[in-house]
């Protein structure tokens, strides 16, 4: 959510230096073996660097498996947690799920969002009727490295998202690829496995999807099975600055949220005599020559002009619509309703029952400031991800791309345009279209548009966090896309 790029949710960081070998494992090869009291160890021969330390819990959902652990990858350690399907697990799609910041954890999609129980209020995990888990096998995880109830041991960092793409393709191998859990192996046949994620996920995704469909020439060679990807997700995702900025200003001027425009006549006017110079300057500066200072420079204009005044204002920029409600300690715009989570996953007793490592016990930190500067300076935020989304079309991966119409950081107009600006062999297919509703129980519930497996979509009256704002149709988005993409 919200940072000084304006790119999402951050908190303070939250270091940490203990060794895992505190916990005590067991190794198995079976989830009936699966212990509620102690953590299991999975292996796969093709990475001999990275280990699954995983348990069942009853945590958040009673009905369903659920499991929880760390991605061992020598001394850096990534949480994830997992609830297999309420229908039908043995037949039901596989869904990865990451939050953006970048530095944020997926706490925030599991209790806000879409999880199998939600945190919003100080009474503690409620069921939810609309999670994701209702017909699929959901899984979150707190990535990069010292995010969440993530760790490292010896102060080891990830600052790139192709860096962060390695563990990720490894601990998908692991857990789904490998006999372990046979009952949900990725190679089976029908099995679809599904790569989704929110804000900076935009960036994360293409390249984590990427990277597990690379790997699979090695798992080929090594005589095992691919792991193949039906589609990725992409919600209010950031994946081209350079379009964004446009719709900004379409945002804060003209009346694309569905909103009257909410920024002064002298301002829009002079945003617009801005916008060409910030165009020109980010398409020089860090499409068509990635020079990494220049670029910084070119976003920071870009920011000031285009983003400033509505900043300024202390407006949500995750919703047009509504103030942003920040703390001293939280800046992220939703500091009321994050403490509620916050405040729950801080327990002894939450993180005893989950078996969270002993090296990250204490006040929990959904976000880290630290890890998103890391991003920052290493130049990863100012990359598009746009030809990584390209070549998955290619290669038979489905997107959908989805937006709330009231984003201003991560807008609709911006992503549209973006969309019609990919060249892949489907591009005048998609050019063709044009949007259409679509609805859920006979009631309006956005638009999209889509042709030869590119699809998006927009939600009425939601913001950053669609699930959060608008969990029925979030759901129904959901369930179409897996059915097939039919909206």
């Amino acid at each position: 959510m919200r940072t000084a790029t304006a790119v999402s949710l951050l908190g303070a960081y939250l270091s940490v230096a203990c060794r895992a070998s505190q916990q005590e494992v067991i190794h198995v090869a079976s989830p009936a073996a699966l212990s509620f009291n102690e953590f299991a160890t999975l292996r796969h021969p093709l990475y001999p660097s990275h280990a699954v330390r995983v348990k069942k819990t009853r945590h958040c959902d009673g009905e369903v498996n659920a499991y929880s652990g760390y991605v061992d990858n020598e001394a850096k350690h990534l949480w994830f947690q997992f609830f297999e399907s309420r229908s039908d697990p043995a037949r039901d799609d596989v869904v990865f799920w990451t939050n953006g910041g970048p530095g944020c954890s997926s706490a925030v999609g599991l209790y806000m969002e879409h999880g199998p129980c939600l945190i919003l209020d100080e009474d503690g995990p409620k069921r939810n009727p609309y999670a994701w888990n209702e017909r699929a096998n959901v899984l979150y995880i707190h990535q990069p490295v010292n995010v969440g109830f993530s760790y490292a041991e010896h102060g080891e960092v990830v600052s790139t998202t192709q860096d962060a793409g390695l563990d990720v393709a490894a601990f998908i191998s692991i857990i789904f690829g490998s006999e372990s859990f046979n009952h949900l192996n990725l190679s089976a046949p029908g099995r679809k496995l599904h790569m989704a994620g929110e804000s900076y996920g935009g960036r994360y995704i293409p390249v984590f999807a990427s990277a597990i469909l690379d790997q699979n020439i090695r798992r080929i060679q090594e005589g095992h099975e691919p792991i193949m990807i039906s589609s990725i997700m992409l919600g209010n995702g950031v994946v081209d600055w350079s379009q964004l900025m446009t719709g900004v200003y379409e945002i804060q001027c003209t009346t694309a949220p569905g909103v009257m425009p909410i920024t002064p006549i002298s301002v829009c006017v002079r945003m617009r005599q801005a916008l060409p110079r910030c165009l020109k300057s980010l398409q020089r500066m860090c499409i068509d020559v990635f020079d990494q200072m220049s670029c910084s420079a070119a976003w920071d204009y870009c920011e000031t002009e285009m983003m400033g005044q509505f900043m300024a204002a202390d407006r949500n920029g995750f919703d047009v619509t509504k103030q942003c409600e920040d703390t001293p300690e939280d800046n992220s715009c939703y500091a009321k309703t994050m403490s509620h989570f916050i405040r729950y996953l801080s327990l002894n007793s939450t993180q005893e029952e989950l078996g969270v490592d002993p090296a990250v016990r204490g006040p929990f930190q959904s976000c880290s400031t630290t890890a998103a500067m890391r991003f920052r300076y290493s130049g990863d935020i100012f990359h598009a991800s746009s030809d990584y989304v390209a070549s998955l079309l290619e290669r038979g991966v489905r997107v959908l791309v989805y937006n709330g119409a009231y984003d201003f950081v991560c807008n609709w107009p911006g992503t549209q345009r973006w969309t019609d600006a990919l060249e892949w062999s489907g591009a005048d297919a998609y050019r063709g279209t044009k949007l259409q509703d679509w609805e859920v129980d006979g009631y309006p519930a956005g638009q999209w548009r889509g042709a030869g497996g590119l699809t998006f979509a927009t939600v009425h009256a939601a913001g950053h966090m669609v699930p959060f704002d608008k969990p029925k149709e979030a759901l129904a988005l959901l369930q179409r896309w897996l059915e097939g993409g039919k909206f």
